[in-house]
């Protein structure tokens, strides 16, 4: 298993480890917490990633031998527990706290599949385009903060050149070519972007036309980040985020991920090609440039 920071996504791999180890042995929270010397609250407070409490690293290896864990699943688990160094983000005033599990989660991920129906997603955003957004959304932000946060979602994008680099899908619906954030100027460089953007081999994007008509989405933005690992499962990790007016709901039921994941998957193939997909995108950036 890959130790990785405790914030958010250390949290889901040591909740979810847990969880996996208790049922395999078929007890009850309660019998864990007996067998491992604690309370039901914090065999319960373990399971649950969300808690944004420190983890004690000694607490997980009672709590893994209460369940009769392997010496590798216990030492696993443990060094994630171990590994508690904060992340750029954490603390910054820029990254609110909604926003951390998200980011962290970029960390861990191996993959990110991402639908946009409004704007371009952060990590393919220009520095231009991010600040029109910002500037729009934070109407009673000062300069100062706003600057602020757009230098965070630029530090963020960082996440796509590190080694092994996070592979990225985005599907966009192709109203998003066609609004203008910002002045024109500032749009016809987004879309040269985006379309350099897609040309490396770790980002795939593709466009939903509108001749597609009704799609599987329906409604709204969300993003999928995810590590699959079939030697490992306890390393392996999915959660669905969903974008609201200032905070996200974060989904890691594996029902709901799955449906999620066929729900992108039904809009992959609705969607253009990469190639066809290129085209549209060349195209709305020259109707802007005449």
């Amino acid at each position: 298993m890959t130790a990785t920071q405790t914030g958010p996504a250390g949290r889901m791999q040591i909740a979810r480890g847990l969880i996996s180890l208790r049922e395999r042995c078929g007890l009850t929270q309660t019998q864990v917490a007996e067998r491992a010397g604690v309370s039901t609250t914090t065999v319960s407070r373990y399971e649950a990633w969300q808690d944004r409490a420190r983890i004690r690293w000694a607490t997980v290896k009672a709590l893994t031998d209460a369940c009769e864990a392997t010496t590798q699943e216990r030492e696993a688990l443990v060094a994630i527990a171990k590994s508690q160094a904060d992340g750029w983000w954490v603390g910054d005033s820029a990254v609110p706290e909604w926003l951390d599990p998200l980011v962290s989660f970029e960390h861990a991920a191996a993959y990110e599949h991402v639908f946009a129906n409004t704007v371009i997603p952060g990590l393919l955003q220009t520095r231009e385009y991010a600040l029109a957004i910002h500037q729009a959304r934070e109407v009673r932000s000062s300069n100062e903060d706003i600057e602020l946060m757009v230098e965070a979602r630029m530090k963020r994008q960082s996440i796509l050149r590190q080694d092994p680099a996070l592979h990225l899908w985005v599907v966009l619906d192709e109203a998003v070519l066609r609004r203008t954030v910002g002045d024109t100027e500032t749009m016809i460089r987004q879309l040269k972007h985006l379309d350099e953007a897609a040309k490396s081999p770790n980002i795939d994007v593709q466009i939903l036309p509108f001749s597609a008509g009704a799609h599987a989405a329906g409604a709204g933005h969300f993003v999928i980040l995810g590590r699959d690992d079939e030697r490992e499962p306890l390393n392996s990790m999915a959660v669905v985020y969903i974008e609201m007016r200032r905070r996200g709901v974060y989904l890691d039921d594996a029902e709901d991920v799955g449906d999620y994941k066929l729900t992108f998957d039904y809009l992959r193939s609705q969607a253009a090609d990469t190639t066809a997909s290129s085209r549209l995108i060349a195209g709305a950036r020259q109707e802007l440039s005449s």
